[in-house]
C-alpha cells in the first residue's frame, strides 16, 4: 500500500481513494497522539492549540497529495497559501516545537512514508514524557516582570531594594517611564523568585514602599512586555 502511493506520486497519476482515506486517517491518527501527549506534558495549554495540532497533520498530508510531483500546482497552491496572513502573540518555544511536530508527521503521510512518520511519531512522543517525567531543565526559581507605580517624590533607582535584599529575589530594572503627566513613574523590574518565596508577603512589602499604588507581577513575560 505504501510502495503504491509512493509510485502514484513519483509518476504524477490520480491517487485512488483508498489511498487517499489510508493517507489522510493515519495523519489524524498521529496528530491525535501529539495532541494528546501535549495535553499530557503541558501544564496549561488551549482547547484551540489542542484541536488544531488534530488536524494539522491531515491538512499538510492532504497538500502534498494535491502537490505531488506536478511543479506548476506546486507553484499555483504556494500562490494561493501567500495570500494568508497568520497574526497572533509570540508563542511558547514548545508550541512552535509542537507545531513543527505535527508539521512533520503529516508530510510523512503526504509522501506515503506511513511507517516512518508512525514510528519518529512514537519515539518522539515517548521522548515528550520522558523528559516531562524528570524535569529536565527545570529550575526552583523562575523569572516575572515587576511592574510598580511609585510617586515621583520616591527615588526609583534604590526604592526596592531592601525589600528584594529581604525576599532574597534578584532583580534588574528594565523600563522607567512617567505617568499621569509625570506625577507618577511606573517601573519595570525582571525578577527571579524562589517557588518558596511567599508572593503576597513580598507585594505587601512592596505596596508599603509605594503607598500602595498600582503593582502588577506578570507570572510568563514575553520579551515584547518589556
Amino acid at each position: 500500500m505504501i510502495d503504491s502511493i509512493l509510485t502514484t506520486a513519483a509518476e504524477g497519476q490520480a491517487l485512488t481513494f483508498t489511498d487517499a482515506l489510508l493517507t489522510i486517517v493515519v495523519s489524524i491518527a498521529l496528530g491525535a497522539l501529539i495532541s494528546w501527549t501535549y495535553m499530557r506534558t503541558q501544564a496549561t495549554y488551549t482547547q484551540n492549540f489542542a484541536l488544531t495540532m488534530i488536524v494539522l497533520p491531515a491538512i499538510v498530508a492532504i497538500i502534498i497529495l494535491l502537490i505531488g510531483s506536478n511543479i506548476a500546482r506546486a507553484f499555483s497552491l504556494a500562490g494561493a497559501f501567500s495570500i494568508i496572513r497568520f497574526r497572533s502573540a509570540p508563542g511558547d518555544p514548545k508550541d512552535i516545537a509542537f507545531v513543527l511536530f505535527t508539521m512533520a508527521a503529516g508530510l510523512a503521510c503526504g509522501v506515503g512514508s506511513l511507517d516512518y512518520g508512525i514510528l519518529f511519531t512514537i519515539v518522539l512522543c515517548g521522548l515528550m514524557f520522558v523528559l516531562r517525567a524528570m524535569n529536565f531543565g527545570g529550575k526552583r526559581a523562575a523569572q516575572k516582570l515587576l511592574k510598580v507605580t511609585i510617586p515621583e517624590n520616591l527615588g526609583y533607582e534604590e526604592a526596592f531594594d531592601e525589600v528584594f535584599n529581604q525576599f532574597g529575589i534578584a532583580y534588574e530594572l528594565r523600563k522607567v517611564r512617567t505617568t499621569e503627566l509625570g506625577s507618577l513613574y511606573e517601573v519595570v523590574y525582571a525578577v527571579t523568585i524562589d517557588e518558596r518565596t511567599n508572593q503576597k508577603d513580598f507585594l505587601d512589602a512592596i505596596r508599603c514602599r509605594n503607598g500602595n499604588l498600582d503593582i502588577t507581577l506578570t507570572m510568563s513575560p514575553a520579551t515584547a512586555e518589556y
